[in-house]
């Protein structure tokens, strides 16, 4: 029967070292399945999140060759077997235990954002285009894979002024909704600090629910903060009401 390397990682906050292990390969087998076979025959204590085993709990997330990718639904056969499969935690969190990271951080971003606040007056009634536009950012399942990709977060460590993608799809999905009624564009440009994204599209390349992160959400956010804080016009009229 043929065989995968797996190098997985083995350690928490202070440190640790990839530990090598063997896993027969079977048809249709899956990282996590491998990941499974190791708990059960060879590492009985490795820590390693899951849940429903169907790419929409987003628990499994880690970073597999290098790539941050949802465990369940990355395929054995469709990885090079002819050297060790590296498995590693999000790099962009702290690690609790092996591949089991804390990322308590994104949920109190979460409480940042206003929820949705109905127009006042308003008809409840709307295109179905417009439900389509705010649809596709309710698929996210906060696997956290925009957030561990995204360079402001893992390379620079900007969290105490930047939001992350999968935050600025939460602030599009109620900003675009047609019967909101918030404005959320001073929280965008100081809190979230959407000026800080330089739109590389990584954050859309690893979505594992094909969100259009960047074209569909941070662009078009990206966009009011521009015209409510750097539009000459609505400048000149805020000045004028001002000093009235």
């Amino acid at each position: 029967m043929a065989e995968a390397v797996l190098q997985i990682f083995r350690g928490d906050s202070k440190g640790g070292a990839a530990k090598e292990c063997h896993v027969p390969l079977a048809p249709g087998m899956v990282v996590l399945d491998a990941l499974h076979y190791v708990q059960a025959h060879q590492l009985p204590d490795l820590a390693v999140r899951w849940n429903c085993k169907a790419g929409k709990c987003g628990s499994c997330s880690a970073e597999v060759n290098g790539h941050p990718r949802l465990t369940c639904k990355t395929r054995m056969d469709a990885l090079p077997l002819d050297k060790p499969i590296t498995i590693f935690p999000m790099k962009s969190f702290p690690v609790i235990k092996d591949l089991v990271t804390d990322v308590s951080w994104n949920f109190r971003v979460n409480k940042k954002i206003p929820p949705f606040q109905p127009r006042a007056g308003a008809e409840w009634k709307f295109d179905q285009k417009d439900v389509d536009r705010v649809q596709e950012f309710r698929k996210c399942i906060e696997c956290f894979l925009c957030q561990n990709v995204c360079h402001v977060l893992r390379d620079h460590g900007k969290k105490e002024e930047f939001g992350g993608p999968r935050f600025f799809v939460r602030v599009a999905g109620l900003e675009m909704h047609p019967m909101d009624g918030a404005s959320r564009a001073a929280l965008l440009r100081k809190e979230l600090g959407i000026g800080l994204c330089n739109i590389t599209k990584c954050c859309t390349e690893v979505c594992p629910e094909e969100i259009h992160i960047t074209d569909n959400a941070i662009i078009p956010l990206k966009e009011r903060v521009v015209d409510e804080f750097y539009d000459p016009l609505l400048m000149l009229v805020r000045k004028i009401r001002g000093a009235k």
